[in-house]
């Protein structure tokens, strides 16, 4: 039995590291260290397990799974193709493609702008070019793309090293005071924090394409499929847990330097300014906008390439023009508008890509049952999908005093109770079905 060697695991581990490190993963480390201040460790420990426990255990559970589809087809098809769906939006032009557009901006261009210039019109304008480039690559997509991916990210972590080590010899005052929720509950706030990164339903999706990479190798038995998945999981997470860490730290240190910031984009631009002045920020930005636009012409093309094979009646080039004009009108909102906006949709789905990992993994013990997986994820979808919608104000007050009665339902997490009860009546279930046969 073929076994790959470890040079090939530690490969494919830094290539399922480099899918999921894109411009979003920058952001949110630092702005969470800027705002935990001295209860950044704590905050750090729970945002790592859903921005990588769960990411690293999703590409297991689809690798032992065969693809998304087939994992959420264990609840049902109707399902399958609707979450199927939500995902390739959220990863795709409903957030995914506009942040990634709308980052650089803040990054290159907005630290540098006039008073008498408006920073709606500048942000509109380098958008227009940013998303007329990524329809011109996304038209005939190359090798380009992928050789400026192997060289983007080796280069962003350099930068990112040579940041963090200018900041050990460059002594910062040390951290600052909590603020907002990071005062109170920072361990629930980390663990929500950990959905901004996407990377648990990005997850679903990179799990084939990781098992792909290992079957191109020669290894054919789904044993060593699955066993090499984890390997490169926990490579993977590893890089992930190392460069989070790095970059909480310097965005703690900064919380007694900078104040009225927005966004991760603008203390990254901020640390690195005061590490190394404006010719370092020039030099991250370049770098920064280069893998934005990578990343923003691989979504575009994946997206498309999923929804043309949804229906024949519209092309892919017709889907790569519809995709990257609604990113486009998207990216305009302003980066903290889109954070802000995509989190009643990743409050709704986040717990749902969860409890369908966690049931991937229970699978051998559940025994493939429909109603199970049925149940659980009807329970946790009722509840999370409420929380999203109060997030937007749609709020009926029997529902929300009916949830108020459910632990931790105020701290967001009101969904575990009622995922573990629908998880538990599905056994009894089976259990009383099979005694009565």
């Amino acid at each position: 039995m073929k076994k790959l060697s470890r040079k090939d695991t530690l490969l494919i581990g830094i290539f399922l590291f480099s899918l999921f490190f894109g411009a979003g993963n920058l952001i949110f480390p630092p702005f969470l260290g800027q705002l935990a201040g001295g209860n950044t460790w704590i905050a750090m420990g729970a945002f790592s397990i859903t921005a990588v426990g769960f990411p690293v255990l999703g590409v297991v559970a689809v690798a032992k799974s065969g693809g998304l589809e087939k994992l959420a087809s264990r609840v049902n098809k109707k399902f399958a193709l609707v979450f199927t769906i939500l995902i390739y939006l959220s990863i795709g032009p409903f957030l995914g493609i506009p942040r990634a557009g709308s980052m650089p901006f803040e990054m290159v261009v907005a630290p540098y702008l006039g008073e008498s210039v408006s920073s709606e019109l500048a942000l509109f304008l380098f958008t227009f070019i940013f998303f007329l480039v990524v329809y011109w690559l996304s038209l005939s997509p190359s090798k380009l793309v992928d050789r400026l991916g192997k060289v983007l990210t080796p280069s962003l972590l350099l930068l990112l090293f040579v940041m963090f080590f200018g900041a050990v010899f460059k002594p910062v005052v040390g951290y600052g005071s909590a603020t907002e929720d990071y005062m109170s509950s920072p361990f629930i706030k980390g663990f929500l924090d950990g959905y901004l990164t996407m990377d648990t339903i990005a997850a679903l999706n990179f799990g084939i394409v990781v098992a792909l990479v290992i079957k191109s190798k020669g290894i054919t038995d789904e044993k060593q499929v699955i066993s090499t998945s984890v390997k490169a999981g926990l490579i993977a997470g590893f890089l992930l847990i190392l460069i989070y860490s790095m970059l909480a730290h310097l965005g703690a240190l900064s919380s007694n330097l900078f104040t009225d910031v927005e966004n991760g984009a603008q203390t990254l631009t901020n640390i690195t300014k005061y590490i190394f002045g404006d010719v370092g920020v020039i030099i991250l930005a370049l770098t920064f906008t280069l893998a934005c636009l990578s990343t923003s012409t691989g979504l575009v093309t994946s997206c498309s390439q999923y929804f043309s094979q949804l229906s024949d009646k519209v092309s892919y080039k017709s889907w790569i023009r519809i995709i990257t004009f609604l990113s486009f009108i998207l990216a305009n909102m302003g980066l903290t508008k889109i954070l802000k906006v995509s989190e009643p949709l990743l409050i709704a789905i986040y717990p749902i890509a969860i409890m369908l990992i966690l049931l991937s993994l229970l699978d051998k013990y559940l025994h493939n049952s429909k109603k199970v997986y049925s149940l659980t994820i009807l329970f946790t979808s009722v509840v999370s999908s409420y929380e999203g919608l109060t997030k937007v104000g749609l709020k009926l007050d029997f529902l929300t005093n009916l949830f108020n009665k459910l632990p931790l339902y105020s701290d967001g997490l009101g969904w575990i109770i009622p995922a573990l009860v629908g998880m538990g009546v599905g056994v009894l279930f089976d259990k009383f079905t099979k005694v009565s046969n």
